[in-house]
């Protein structure tokens, strides 16, 4: 064999090697994308909130260092269907988004209430009774399957924005009736961005419209999205088997992923 031969072999047993190597290390790291949903998820909370903290820890147990990015909700669907990040959260179940997106089992049990201006006199009992007023919703928000439909067939009227503190300043200001939207995150929202007085002229009803499960969702356009989720699934199934996805929502409760100084 000639010198010259022995010499290009040998760069190529090195080269194959260090580009396994290369792969590996790429597929243990990947971006999250997610929008602000305090007391959940958020930049400003200690893991970026419980949910962030269980995404991440159910990624690092598999060995991937996933990192969360924050993003208006709307590009943070947009950027994760077009395949930028490895995954987004969390979100609702629609149909609609099944065509972007796998969805993982459940990581979060939600409640929501129709928040409303403690002065205006508000009770209902199914859909039927909202079709007088005007509400505020999110952009890129569902609402569940029979109030999605209602919207959609144009039997309610919602004015949709950017952000929940938005429509908090709507109803103080007489602009919507009722604000539906998920119990704690709506609290967090009004001590967040709104004064005391004003935190006292809102109020919601305590019969809830909608007990919601939320989920992490795969982008189809990526190729190894199918084999992320079966393995999320499979390590958040032994999170809830060994206790330890209960222990992260006991430090929620005792308020250790409070916002940091």
């Amino acid at each position: 064999m000639s010198f010259l031969l022995k010499t290009i072999i040998q760069s190529i047993l090195i080269l194959i090697p260090l580009t396994f190597l290369n792969l590996a290390l790429a597929q243990e790291n990947i971006k999250i994308a997610v929008g602000e949903w305090p007391p959940y998820i958020s930049e400003d909370q200690k893991h970026n909130g419980v949910i962030a903290h269980i995404m991440t820890d159910v990624f690092k147990e598999l060995g991937i260092n996933a990192s969360i990015h924050f993003l208006p909700w709307s590009r943070t669907y947009a950027d994760a269907s077009n395949g930028l990040y490895a995954a987004t959260g969390v979100w609702m179940h629609k149909t609609n988004r099944e065509k972007d997106f796998i969805y993982s089992d459940a990581v979060l049990t939600e409640k929501f209430v129709f928040f409303h201006k403690r002065t205006f006199k508000f009770g209902w009992g199914s859909i039927d009774d909202l079709k007088e007023l005007t509400l505020g919703g999110i952009n890129a928000s569902s609402y569940g399957p029979e109030f999605d439909k209602a919207l959609t067939q144009g039997e309610l009227v919602m004015n949709r924005v950017i952000r929940p503190q938005q429509n908090f300043k709507m109803l103080l200001h007489n602009r919507i009736d009722i604000f539906p939207f998920e119990i704690n995150v709506g609290q967090a929202v009004l001590k967040e961005h709104l004064t005391l007085i004003e935190q006292e002229e809102i109020t919601y009803h305590p019969k809830a419209y909608l007990n919601n499960e939320s989920f992490v969702l795969f982008p189809k356009s990526l190729q190894g999205s199918i084999e992320l989720q079966l393995k999320f699934n499979k390590q958040l199934k032994e999170f809830r088997e060994d206790g330890r996805y209960e222990s992260y929502f006991n430090n929620f409760k005792q308020g250790l992923y409070d916002k940091s100084e």
